[in-house]
């Protein structure tokens, strides 16, 4: 979890800690230029090993058009020592995330550093704007992170749309953004008033800054598992979505799963599992929204953000040969964007042996070199090209979509339809199939704790379908549907040319023609529609 404001350092042993006479004082990083990092992150893995070589070299040879991962740790602006973002010497990294801008502790909706300084005290007493000048002087950037775990997300305290709007804006303004990072977590999930505004604010300012020709881009940021997005983080990014956001990313924080039960969890593995199957997820949200994404462009729209080092969990300790398999993997999958937490943690803790369970905010509780994985990760070729905000994804406008049953490829659904497994049905424009027998469930919905979805997406309804013609399963019916006549059980009409069945007897009922022909309908249909899963 990010945290904005520091925290105790704690140790707790599991044999006695010894000082460990052998610590040196943080060295010194290379040259800011990108290809001399490369070249510096290839030979710091040839030190450990000729496994690590080959991936380092991997890292170079994929540097094509995939490989765009974009390197972005978070500074944690407010901690002391203040780190020197700003300076060549303690940053290896060419842009960096600053958190976090949280709510005005005596303001709801006024946006301040971590409760604890205005934007212009922040300027005064932490230099912040000044250091963030000679960072783009020296051909660096910034984006500034709003929320985190601790204190309170402006959208939570504001509920003030006008003057939430504004607060973004003023950020936006103030420091001159290009990205803007939404870190919702905790309560702020699952908190869907919150959601709804902080969208609409989003929205109203992303529409500012693309009519004055300068787009801002937003990443949301929220909490993974190993299985992938959890059901409120997953339904904070639709709803982010929903609200007309041109969402640039999905930022997910690959840390802290919960294995406390396991001695030695991988947590490389569990990182690139969730990121795979954060990857399913956004391809099907996308799709049920009424975009088709290839998986390179899903790929393209996630990020990761490990905390470096000791986790929250004492038995989950993310590596540098972690750092570096997750390298491999960006370049290899073309991930937007790699994160950390944090810069300011990125050093050895003074006197300790490994296996000693250390949680700090300045340093990473595991053995390693000072700046060791802000190295690794600013050997990504990546930029902050795309960030701009000009390749975001148009999501259709569901809401006012009708969906068109002359021009749609298989049947609208209906609320009161009673469906089975396989059964294919266009919704809002996307074409879904049933998994399972259902009845009254929105095939546009997520998936809920405990109440899956029983659709599945498919994908867009495209200018080139058309309606579908059912097709006969019998010959020979002839006599056609008379409203005064009255039917028999097994007694066979045609009704707008198509062959139907009496089930019981009557008189007066038309056959239906909204598919599938409910059971509870006097006609049963002798045709199969396209998309109805043929019975043997």
């Amino acid at each position: 979890m990010l945290t904005d404001r520091a925290t105790p350092q704690t140790v707790r042993p599991d044999d006695d800690p010894l000082a460990d006479p052998n610590w040196q004082e943080p060295e010194q990083p290379g040259e800011r230029l990108s290809w001399f990092r490369l070249l510096f992150l290839i030979l710091a893995l040839g030190a450990v090993g000729a496994g690590s070589t080959f991936g380092a070299m991997r890292l170079r040879e994929n540097a094509g058009t995939r490989a765009k991962s974009w390197a972005v740790p978070y500074v944690d602006v407010t901690l002391t020592p203040t780190f020197e973002f700003q300076d060549p010497d303690a940053n290896p990294a060419n842009d960096v995330a600053l958190g976090f801008v949280v709510a005005d502790r005596t303001d709801g909706c006024v946006p301040s550093w971590g409760g604890a300084y205005t934007l212009d005290e922040a300027a005064a007493s932490l230099e912040l704007d000044r250091r963030i000048s000679q960072l783009r002087a020296a051909g660096g950037n910034i984006m500034v992170s709003v929320g985190g775990q601790s204190n309170t997300e402006l959208a939570v305290a504001c509920a003030d749309q006008a003057r939430l709007t504004e607060a973004y804006r003023q950020l936006v303004k103030r420091y001159q953004l290009a990205t803007l990072d939404l870190d919702v977590e905790g309560a702020a999930l699952g908190d869907q008033a919150s959601l709804k505004r902080r969208a609409a604010a989003l929205k109203t300012v992303q529409d500012e800054r693309k009519a004055a020709g300068d787009p801002l881009a937003v990443w949301l940021t929220v909490p993974v598992s190993p299985s992938g997005l959890t059901a409120d983080g997953l339904a904070a990014v639709r709803a982010t979505l929903d609200g007309g956001v041109a969402l640039r990313g999905v930022n997910v924080m690959t840390m802290d799963y919960g294995t406390g039960n396991s001695a030695n969890p991988d947590m490389l593995g569990l990182t690139t599992q969730a990121l795979d199957n954060t990857h399913k997820q956004l391809t099907d949200l996308y799709l049920r929204l009424g975009a088709q994404l290839t998986s390179a462009q899903v790929w393209s729209r996630i990020g990761a953000t490990p905390m470096i080092g000791q986790n929250d969990v004492d038995t989950e300790r993310f590596t540098v040969a972690d750092a570096q398999g997750l390298a491999t993997f960006a370049v290899d999958k073309g991930l937007g964007r790699v994160s950390m937490w944090s810069l300011n943690r990125d050093a050895r803790c003074k006197g300790t042996f490994t296996n000693v369970v250390v949680h700090s905010n300045t340093c990473s509780g595991v053995d390693q070199q000072a700046l060791a994985f802000s190295k690794v990760f600013a050997g990504l070729p990546g930029t902050s090209v795309g960030s701009s905000g000009r390749d975001a994804v148009e999501i259709p406008n569901r809401s006012s979509a009708i969906d068109d049953p002359t021009t749609s490829p298989y049947p609208v659904w209906r609320l009161t339809a009673q469906y089975v497994g396989g059964y294919k049905v266009v919704w809002h424009g996307v074409v879904y199939q049933a998994k399972w027998a259902n009845s009254g469930a929105d095939p546009s919905a997520d998936d809920t704790a405990g109440a899956p979805n029983p659709w599945s997406v498919v994908g867009p309804v495209t200018t080139g379908d058309k309606r579908p013609t059912p097709t006969p399963n019998v010959t020979g019916v002839t006599n056609v549907w008379n409203p005064g006549t009255s039917y028999h059980r097994g007694d066979r009409v045609t009704y707008n040319d198509l062959p139907y069945e009496a089930r019981w007897t009557t008189r007066g009922d038309a056959p239906s023609t909204d598919y599938p022909v409910d059971p509870d309908e006097a006609w049963a249909p002798l045709f199969t529609v396209p998309g109805e899963p043929v019975v043997n």
